[in-house]
């Protein structure tokens, strides 16, 4: 039989258990209100940061593109009105001038769509990946039409993707494997998935595996100029589009032997 005294006990301990668990869910209460209350502030930061973003990619592409453009048209403009007065070496100067003007104009526009592919808002939808794929080939192939290079894309892929944001991918890649086969006897392209991985693969230059950690960096090129034109900024948006859809990108390659991109995009990120 239980005891006056024990029952006393169970009621203080009960008592005190409870007492207990209603402190701990004023304390999750709190807790709560002060991360929504963090949350909130860090969302209007984020809004502010992207408000000062957008402001200085505009004041980047206006100031910079205006000097870049008298450059090159004050340039021009010597080589066609006095040309008659200008030797071969102050030609070739001019023409360098506008070569750099330009090349800086390019660049200019690479990194403000960098920046823009961080801030725009990802609309998923299934996307036809085959379709995508033939309609950037063909693209490039009509603006490349002296060059011929066998493209296999694998029928029937789909994707759920952000399908403006995976054509810039599709582009970035395809137009990298149409350049780096370009001296290449027989270039070839293939574009396929196998077990949720996506590939792009060719055979040509190919680049050196120990430089593999650079490859995706903004601004890293793993050939010369002189090589290969571009600037450095296509990969570093490939990965940012596909790490903004929650996939992952890698590359294998031999020097001489040609390079394979892979990606993946899981379904149910969004």
């Amino acid at each position: 039989k239980i005891s006056d005294d024990e029952i006393g006990q169970m009621v203080d301990a009960f008592n005190a258990m409870l007492a207990a668990i209603q402190q701990r869910d004023l304390e999750l209460l709190s807790g709560k209100s002060e991360l929504e209350s963090k949350v909130e502030e860090r969302t209007a930061e984020l809004k502010a940061a992207n408000q000062e973003l957008e402001a200085f990619s505009y004041s980047v592409s206006h100031d910079l593109r205006s000097p870049l453009r008298a450059i090159d048209g004050f340039s021009q403009a010597l080589l066609e009105d006095y040309a008659d007065q200008l030797d071969s070496a102050a030609m070739g100067y001019l023409e360098r001038v506008r070569m750099a003007s330009q090349r800086m104009g390019v660049l200019i526009d690479s990194m403000l769509w960098l920046s823009r592919v961080t801030r725009q808002e990802i609309v998923t939808r299934t996307v036809d990946f085959s379709l995508m794929c033939e309609e950037v080939v063909r693209d490039i192939q009509d603006r490349e039409p002296a060059r011929t290079v066998s493209v296999t894309v694998q029928p029937n892929m789909s994707l759920r993707c952000d399908s403006r944001l995976m054509r810039i991918v599709v582009t970035n890649l395809v137009d990298n494997a149409f350049k780096y086969t370009l001296y290449t006897a027989l270039p070839k392209i293939e574009i396929g998935c196998r077990e949720g991985v996506y590939y792009i693969r060719d055979n040509g230059a190919g680049f050196d595996m120990r430089y593999v950690d650079k490859l995706f960096g903004a601004f890293q090129r793993l050939h010369s100029k002189d090589e290969f034109e571009g600037t450095g900024i296509g990969l570093a948006t490939v990965a940012r589009v596909i790490h903004r859809h929650g996939g992952d990108i890698w590359a294998e390659s031999e020097v001489g032997a040609g390079a394979t991109f892979y990606f993946t995009v899981p379904s149910d990120r969004f």
